[in-house]
């Protein structure tokens, strides 16, 4: 008989509570007057920029950043009044010793880290009743319609820790802290991924086919379907219609153009169907979504 031994997981970093999770779509002049409190909270920037105010410092804040704020540190944010801004928020509590590494950082958040962000974002949404964009929800409360799937709180904990323990790798000066390599076919699938992505950003504007994104990005049906499936979780045509919608709320929140003028901007044939699809995505109309971001912004100015 073989005498087997077990060994202790060391944990370097472990998160057992959480406070707040948010995801905010502001409007282009929205201002949060501030506050402290006696855990950890960070601001990721998914678009737009934003003016944050830590301690005593300033900063502006672009896409794809990310700034941690410590136990009672004063901190603020502030759209700059020509984007508006679209804002992860996730508060916690940790006593790891390893949390000092983000006093007081600013960091860049790289693919893998995104898809963290919105698995978490996800999980919230399919666990808690709570709105996630109100910006005075103080707990977190759980759906009670027997609709949350399982262990998905043990998720979120699982994608926080591993987005943070990410972030330490990534900009870690330690080389024992490097970023574990990917498999050279992943990490390729990923980079090409992100590429299209970027891609239809740059033809937001533009009635794209699958046809046409395989000819211009070089790649096979299949696997382009199969990419977007996998990163997604819907097919590729699907996903460049939600981000138009998403583009039209942000053009909406900048308070620039009329609808009219956005669904043109977007290359929607009619205002009639931009309307109808709009519905279709988000569940409202243009002018419902305008009014509800509104009175956010009424009630945060209260």
């Amino acid at each position: 008989m073989v005498s087997y031994k077990s060994i202790t997981l060391k944990k370097e970093l472990t998160i057992d509570q959480i406070v707040s999770i948010h995801y905010f779509e502001y409007m282009c002049d929205y201002a949060f007057e501030g506050e402290f409190h006696d855990f950890w909270e960070f601001l990721y920037v998914d678009k737009g920029t934003v003016n944050v105010i830590a301690g005593e410092e300033s900063y502006i804040l672009n896409k794809d950043q990310i700034i941690f704020h410590k136990p009672n540190e004063f901190h603020n944010v502030l759209a700059n009044g020509v984007v508006a801004p679209n804002l992860v928020v996730i508060g916690f509590e940790c006593l790891s010793p390893t949390m000092d590494f983000f006093r007081d950082r600013i960091l860049e958040v790289g693919p893998a880290e995104r898809t963290l962000l919105g698995n978490i974002i996800k999980e919230a949404r399919m666990t808690y009743s709570s709105q996630l964009n109100d910006t005075y929800c103080e707990q977190l409360v759980r759906k009670t319609d027997g609709s949350i799937p399982f262990a998905s709180e043990q998720l979120i904990q699982c994608y926080l820790q591993q987005l943070l323990i990410q972030l330490i790798r990534n900009n870690g000066s330690d080389s024992s802290l490097a970023t574990i390599p990917k498999s050279h076919r992943r990490k390729n699938e990923d980079e090409l991924f992100y590429n299209i992505i970027a891609y239809m950003e740059e033809n937001i504007n533009k009635q794209l086919t699958i046809e046409r994104i395989c000819r211009d990005n070089l790649v096979g049906r299949s696997l382009l379907q199969k990419l977007f499936r996998d990163n997604t979780g819907c097919g590729i045509i699907d996903y460049f219609s939600l981000m138009k919608i998403n583009a039209a709320k942000q053009l909406i929140r900048n308070k620039k153009m009329n609808f009219s003028q956005i669904a043109d901007s977007l290359g929607y044939n009619s205002i009639h169907y931009f309307s109808r699809k709009f519905k279709k995505l988000s569940g409202m109309t243009p002018t419902e979504y305008a009014r509800s971001i509104q009175l956010i912004a009424e009630h945060a100015e209260k």
